[in-house]
């Protein structure tokens, strides 16, 4: 009689297939981590117990049971996928930047496809800080985002499209309490303003002060899955914050959001010049 070691293909187990079971585990318990209190998790453990269920009558050789599971896990996971579509690709996203794929790898690739990063000149850069002083004094709430080289294209698609140049008597319509456009993030890019009343992802941290509303959570989700400045204008009380990467500045005058939206600028010329000194000397070097 065969033991179950025997039945289950680890008659000698060695070194590969502890490492099979731990790696197996590992992914298993990553996953549980990710979708636990949320409504997938009775999915993927449904799934978990057809996958054993599978393994078990394929071991004993139940060549129908064996069918009907495979059907039912392809058509599960198919499910799967399509119903938490938005949660794996914010997975997938909070992957690459928790280690370092989507900045070192997304800076290969654009330099390999051409991709220059988006910033604003100078005009729109007080353009923007003067509409949100304005709004500041007038206790006008608003989220303003401004990507630079990651493409946030699923959450302009959420919104109503502009397309229009940047103006602060605009930014400041766009975002009066009877507009109906108010509601939600305005994106500016490449000296435009692409879209009103974008959705954007609120953030998983627990750690917010309290005083944050739900602006400022869709501000800080945002800046984790990008590389984009955004800035927050506080409806209760008119205080003006600057995002980047997670990271929240608080704004004390308006000089202060001019400088920090004037760096990226800086950055995006130092950037140009660099490229074009380099085609320079390649072109005296051929």
């Amino acid at each position: 009689m065969r033991t179950p070691l025997e039945i289950f293909g680890f008659l000698h187990p060695g070194f590969i297939d502890i490492l099979d079971i731990l790696m197996v585990a590992f992914i298993i318990y990553m996953i549980f981590h990710w979708i636990r209190g949320s409504a997938a998790m009775n999915i993927f453990i449904a799934l978990l117990l057809l996958f054993v269920i599978r393994i078990v009558v394929s071991a004993l050789n139940m060549k129908m049971m064996s069918a009907l599971m495979g059907a039912l896990l392809d058509v599960g996971l198919l499910a799967l996928i399509i119903i938490f579509q938005p949660e794996i690709r914010h997975f997938l996203i909070k992957i690459g930047s928790n280690y370092g794929i989507a900045r070192g790898g997304r800076n290969i690739l654009n330099n390999l496809f051409g991709i220059k990063e988006e910033s604003l000149d100078s005009e729109a850069v007080k353009e923007i800080s003067e509409a949100c002083r304005s709004m500041s004094e007038q206790k006008t709430g608003a989220l303003i985002v401004i990507p630079h080289k990651t493409p946030i294209d699923y959450v302009v698609e959420t919104g109503d499209k502009i397309d229009a140049s940047i103006n602060r008597r605009l930014l400041m319509n766009l975002f009066f309490k009877n507009s109906p456009l108010h509601d939600g993030a305005v994106i500016i890019s490449d000296d435009r303003i692409l879209a009103a009343r974008c959705t954007l992802p609120i953030t998983e941290r627990t750690d917010i002060p309290p005083s944050f509303g739900m602006r400022h959570k869709a501000a800080i989700g945002i800046s984790e899955e990008s590389d984009a400045d955004v800035i927050v204008v506080s409806e209760e009380t008119g205080d003006v914050v600057f995002v980047k990467g997670g990271i929240v500045t608080p704004i004390n005058n308006i000089n202060e959001l001019k400088l920090l939206l004037g760096s990226a600028l800086n950055n995006n010329q130092r950037d140009k010049a660099t490229d074009s000194r380099r085609t320079g000397n390649t072109e005296e070097e051929g």
